[in-house]
């Protein structure tokens, strides 16, 4: 993954300058942008391979700048992870939404967000085997990247569809939160890593799932399973 381009776009430059240097110490080559409106220009121009993305920026707002992101086919495949100093859930959701991968909330260790960019990046190299998966009127076709039901195609994000796939192909087992971090999100030690992320993908999907929803089964303090037929 060295060498790899990350594009950061944050107003505080002390946040700046910190995740810099941490993502330079480890071989990225790192682009910066304090405003929004300059930010999108520079993810729209120079196409990296991974975006910092701040919620609250001058001009323009994170949110905005993941949406027009996520809209455009040159831009869709870059992962994203927002930062924010909002700790409400609405936001967060709204951005894992809106396409977003990820979200971190400062105050945050570079370190950890380090590990999360590397996660993400080795997640995305990754390429699926299975070409198509079903359970009940969910199907899955891998190939096209895309979840249908009862053959209707419905949207998910990245996340929400590795999720899915991960709890389909387990066939019944429960899969703990911290093996849905490694799998899904690539995360190492993720014993460590305190993040509801994937509570909240979960809670996202069971809405676009509607009657099907109650096929993801919560294991009370262990993690999830999806019942088949």
């Amino acid at each position: 993954m060295p060498n790899e381009m990350i594009l950061i776009i944050e107003d505080e430059k002390n946040i700046t300058e910190l995740v810099k240097y941490n993502l330079e110490q480890e071989g990225f080559r790192v682009l910066t942008a304090a405003k929004g409106r300059t930010g999108l220009e520079t993810a729209q121009r120079e196409k990296p391979d991974f975006i910092i993305l701040d919620l609250m920026l001058p001009e323009l707002g994170g949110l905005e700048i993941c949406k027009i992101l996520r809209n455009d086919p040159t831009t869709k495949p870059i992962p994203i992870i927002m930062l924010t100093a909002k700790g409400t859930e609405a936001d967060k959701v709204v951005g894992l939404e809106l396409g977003a991968d990820d979200y971190i909330t400062k105050p945050f260790s570079p370190r950890e967000l380090v590990a999360r960019v590397k996660a993400v990046l080795r997640r995305s190299h990754e390429k699926s085997s299975e070409e198509f998966l079903n359970a009940g009127t969910i199907e899955l076709d891998i190939a096209k990247h895309e979840l249908r039901l009862k053959g209707k195609p419905i949207g998910a994000t990245a996340k929400e569809f590795e999720l899915l796939r991960n709890l389909m192909i387990s066939k019944g087992r429960v899969l703990t939160r911290e093996i849905l971090l490694e799998k899904v999100w690539g995360y190492e030690n993720s014993v460590n890593i305190e993040t509801r992320t994937v509570d909240m993908h979960i809670t996202q999907l069971r809405k676009k799932l509607g009657k099907e929803a109650d096929r993801i089964v919560t294991v009370k303090s262990v993690g999830y399973r999806l019942d088949g037929d």
